[in-house]
């Protein structure tokens, strides 16, 4: 039967492949095939055990030198464009006599890139590849030369024990209305369709048709090498186009003939709750710390922890480039992996406590001196029980995980931008109250005090009171409130309609939220990126008029995601006069329906057939008592969220399946884009190329 480790231990054993071809070699490789070596198999330090002289970044500023003649590039993208061009320029300023090129993305979807017919490679011969080793030997300068050209399927991190990230579809995101309107703006009248329902994957530009076939041929690999024959389901558009490619796989068919283990995989769009995903009340102290520590360079997942408490050098402003940072990715310690699945899967109190007792512990191990306290976990605290490691160089080779992550926490504790999140909290709660007792227009209104320029002073005299909100607070709790205005009691109708209540509100808004964000000292690095502005002074109002405008035309359609289903419409329940209004997770909604003793259909949760098996019960379904295949059928289920997952969500996940299944403790495990910060979700809404998502092509 298959479990969980088999499929965690798959991102391993691919890069074992990858491992064998880089001794005496230099290793040049792209962000996301770095990001997914660093969580899976040690990072950087598994290319020197296997024998590479030197890692770099996969880049055209990049070379070997005179001394170095094997190279070995690793890549998430397509042979194609700029990942073509970049090989050209490293190889051209080296004096490479052999090179291995590793890409992450199938021979068959290099041919359809290439409008080259599938038969070309029916006979397992690789045209696309045979043709780049040709030209790897003309760079190199000289055909007799040794070139390879592999795929491998390098596509998902195993971030977690219950959780796999695929880096390389970070940005892909269900699409929203404002696609659809562009999507139909390029058909004719007659054609054009009337949802997301609607739109099957030839409408879809050929880019992202690519990185959909990716996702798909991704998935296929990995139940190809675990030897799975899965059902496919789906929630939602973007999900339905994905499991149907992965139904559809070419390759599929005799796979599942032949396949020994069976799973189901459930594809789940981010927008049928996002929610969830801008919201603060996860309690999560893995969230926190994913908020307001730095991301690592080049990488969407993990972020720097600052090592310097352990070190000798000054804690100054400008002194942290001095120590390489630390990060959460912890793969060779035991001790370490079940202290990040703690902080990953517990309510936050619970993670900060095992942090503190793992500490305790590495210190009493080492009999290093230490000033034990109880009650309240402080950052100080934190701190104390990690400082005396520093003078003992063993100590702190053994324990080098725990005490990165317990730098991580203590960090977090002490964060200025911290006392933010609990404000945050706490007006998502008082909107959530109003929204059962008034019209949408009316619980919007609430927001029109937030939206002014920052000025309030701390206790101290100077500077923004700590928990003051910022423009990007702001954001979130439009997001946080628009996701959720189909759950508001209905306004009069001449409120909706051009010129109505609502239009001026967000006239006023807009308005407000344009004078916020221009009066900001620093643009925080969301305000960046919906911008494309890097310094205040390049602003105008224009612009940033001009943005948020884009940005309230996108949040109209939020509250519509889940207009089409008949039964999972709703994420909140509101308040009854005894109990509050209440937020109600969509995912947990999902799986009480999955695991419902009766095992009844239900209809928001798409069966996507296999093949004319499938086709056929289906059909006879209609007429005759035939059972369909149902999610709980198989002893692994994959929920698969498209757009992204939260670390609370990670843990609502595996307590609710806890309290379904009591005894027989079904298996779940979660593959996902990214972990969600909650200041993802702007960006991936207001900020992101969904229809042409750039594939370096």
């Amino acid at each position: 039967m298959l479990t969980p480790e088999d499929v965690w231990h798959f991102p391993v054993q691919m890069w074992d492949r990858v491992l064998s071809k880089v001794n005496r070699a230099v290793v040049f490789m792209d962000d996301p095939c770095a990001e997914i070596l660093h969580w899976s198999a040690g990072g950087a330090a598994a290319l020197f055990d296997a024998g590479a002289r030197n890692v770099k970044q996969f880049s055209s500023f990049e070379s070997c030198s005179e001394d170095e003649p094997k190279a070995v590039f690793v890549v998430s993208t397509l042979l194609k464009g700029r990942t073509v061009d970049t090989l050209k320029d490293i190889i051209s300023l080296s004096r490479l006599q052999y090179c291995v090129v590793v890409t992450a993305v199938s021979h068959p979807l290099h041919l359809l890139a290439n409008n080259v017919t599938a038969a070309a490679d029916a006979d397992g011969a690789a045209p696309v590849f045979e043709q780049l080793e040709d030209k790897l030997c003309e760079w190199m300068g000289d055909m007799n030369y040794t070139a390879e050209v592999l795929h491998v399927p390098l596509s998902f991190a195993p971030v977690s024990q219950q959780l796999l990230l695929a880096p390389a579809f970070a940005r892909l995101f269900p699409l929203l209305p404002p696609d659809l309107r562009a999507l139909n703006a390029k058909r004719p009248d007659k054609k054009r369709f009337a949802s997301l329902l609607d739109v099957d994957m030839p409408a879809l530009p050929a880019e992202l048709q690519l990185e959909i076939k990716a996702l798909a041929g991704a998935l296929n690999a990995l139940f190809e090498a675990t030897g799975t024959r899965e059902e496919s389901f789906a929630v939602g558009p973007m999900s339905r186009l994905i499991a149907g490619e992965l139904a559809a796989h070419p390759q599929a068919k005799n796979r599942r003939k032949a396949a020994p283990n069976k799973a189901s995989i459930i594809f789940v769009d981010r927008t049928m709750d996002l929610t969830g995903a801008v919201g603060h009340h996860g309690d999560s102290l893995a969230e926190k710390i994913l908020t307001v520590l730095k991301p690592l360079p080049g990488h969407v997942t993990d972020v720097q922890v600052d090592m310097r408490e352990l070190t000798g050098v000054l804690i100054c402003p400008g002194s942290e480039s001095c120590v390489a940072p630390g990060c959460l990715a912890q793969t060779q310690s035991p001790a370490a992996r079940s202290l990040w699945e703690a902080m990953l899967t517990s309510k936050h109190k619970e993670g900060v406590m095992e942090v503190r007792r793992q500490l305790v512990e590495a210190a009493s191990k080492e009999k290093l001196p230490i000033k034990m306290s109880m009650g309240r976990v402080t950052p100080e605290q934190l701190c104390s029980y990690a400082r005396p490691f520093r003078g003992d160089a063993g100590a702190l080779e053994t324990h080098c995980g725990v005490l990165q992550l317990g730098l991580a926490t203590a960090q977090t504790l002490r964060h200025p931008l911290l006392p933010r999140w609990d404000a945050c909290l706490a007006f998502e709660r008082l909107l959530l109250q109003a929204l059962g007792d008034a019209d949408f227009a009316s619980v919007l209104s609430q927001m029109l005090p937030l939206m002014k320029p920052r000025g309030g002073q701390d206790d101290s005299g100077g500077g923004f009171a700590e928990d003051e909100c910022g423009p990007d607070e702001l954001i979130l709790l439009l997001v946080y409130l628009y996701s959720l205005a189909d759950e508001a009691q209905h306004a009069e109708r001449e409120d909706a309609r051009p010129g109505g209540k609502l239009e001026k509100l967000e006239r006023e808004l807009i308005g407000g939220l344009t004078l916020a964000i221009t009066r900001e000292t620093e643009l925080s690095p969301l305000l960046q990126k919906l911008t494309g502005c890097t310094q205040v002074e390049e602003l105008s109002i224009e612009r940033v008029h001009s943005v948020l405008e884009h940005m309230f035309e996108t949040l109209g359609g939020l509250s519509h995601a889940r207009d089409h289903h008949k039964q999972l419409r709703r994420v909140y329940t509101a308040s009854d006069g005894v109990h509050q209004a209440t937020y109600q997770p969509f995912l947990r909604q999902i799986l009480q329906e999955v695991f419902h003793p009766d095992k009844h259909q239900c209809p928001d949760i798409e069966h996507m057939s296999g093949g004319l098996t499938d086709l056929l019960k289906t059909g006879f379904s209609m007429f005759m008592k035939v059972s369909r295949p149902h999610p709980s059928d198989n002893p692994l289920l994959f929920l698969f969220l498209v757009g992204g997952v939260t670390p609370s969500e990670l843990r609502l996940i595996k307590e609710t399946v806890a309290a379904l299944k009591p005894g027989s403790q079904p298996q779940v495990l979660v593959v996902s884009t990214r972990l969600l910060r909650p200041a993802d979700v702007p960006e991936l809404l207001f900020a992101t190329q969904r229809l042409t998502p750039d594939i370096g092509v």
